[in-house]
Formats: structure tokens, sequence, C-alpha cells
């Protein structure tokens, strides 16, 4: 097991794929030995952003994306064939890149994290752990993010403090127990495949 404190004023900004608003970037991979570390080598990519306004979502052919509101509330993802809510925060729900996808702001901007990962390269969960209790992760990398406020987890027999938007990011090469012990977590977990 590796474990790596990402903090939040290390993180880097980037325009959104459609130049439509300014994402914060977590943490992410790329395909080794890619010219660039651009959007046609990731591999996979956490970041957070503010939706502020209506508007559409970037075109992104071959991406899977999770998606979870961490602050504000009342958003909801159109596209032509369904709608996906979001209207309560920690909802996490998932589409692909190819969908066309409009916003919707029913109470004022919202702050959202979002997981993407090349379809086929990596799967990917996203999901919010509220109350205190033990889970089992998988081998892997996982990211837990302190979406609100500090936190405070235990990895096997260890306990770490995550200060608010801050990121433990934990290597894992076999299974582990992983368990909440005090605050929020929104935990990112990705499996590379192939």
């Amino acid at each position: 097991m590796k474990t790596t404190l990402l903090k939040s004023e290390h993180y880097t900004r980037s325009p959104w794929k459609n130049g439509g608003g300014i994402f914060t970037d977590i943490a992410d991979a790329h395909r080794e030995g890619s010219p660039a570390r651009d959007w046609d080598s990731l591999l996979w990519r956490f970041a957070s952003t503010p939706i502020v306004a209506p508007g559409p979502f970037s075109y992104m052919p071959g991406i899977d994306r999770l998606q979870m509101v961490v602050g504000g509330r009342g958003l909801v993802l159109k596209s032509p064939t369904q709608e996906f809510d979001e209207r309560e925060p920690f909802t996490t729900v998932r589409f692909t890149g190819e969908m066309e996808i409009v916003t919707a702001l029913e109470a004022g901007p919202v702050e959202v994290v979002n997981l993407m990962a090349r379809r086929g390269a990596a799967e990917i969960e996203l999901a919010a752990l509220t109350q205190p209790g033990d889970l089992p992760l998988p081998a892997g990398t996982h990211l837990a993010y302190a979406a609100r406020g500090d936190c405070r987890i235990r990895l096997g027999a260890e306990d770490f403090a995550i200060s608010h938007e801050n990121t433990l990011k934990i290597d894992l090469t076999e299974a582990s127990k992983f368990a909440l012990v005090s605050g929020l977590v929104v935990l990112a977990s990705i499996r590379l495949v192939g």
C-alpha cells in the first residue's frame, strides 16, 4: 500500500474541453510514453468544477463519466433521451462522454466532482461515505476527497486526517480494509484493465 496526500494548493486548473469553464484537476493518469498529457492520452481524471450557469457539457468520445454534486443543490442533466437527477448533493450519476447533455440549475450554482475514464482502460466508481463504518477496497487506485470539512479515515490499522478539500491517494496492490472514522468523504475508485 502506498498513500500520498494531495493538497488543494497544489491542484492544477485547466479549461473544460469545450472551453465553457475551468476545472480543478485533483488527480489523473495518462498513457505512458504519450508525447502530451492531453485528452487523447487520458486514462482517468478526478476533478472538481463549479457549474454557475446552464450550458452544454463537453463532447468526450470514448470517455465514461461519473459525477456528484458536493456543494449546492438542484442540478439536473438533460439529454435528448433521459434526465440525470442530481438535485440532492452526494448523488452519483453515470453517463458517457458521447451523450449530448445540457445542465439545468434549479437553485443556483453548484460544485461537482467528476471521475472520468477512457472506456476499456479503467473501471471507475464514485461514492459519498457519510456514516462511520468499514468498507473493503479492492486493488487499484482510490482517492479519498474531503469534500465538506475535515474527515478521518482508517486504512488497515493506520489513521489519516484529511483537511477540507485535500485528498488522500491510495494505491493498493491487494485488497485492504477502509473505514470512515468521522466527517464525510467522497471516495473515487479506479481499476486499470487490460
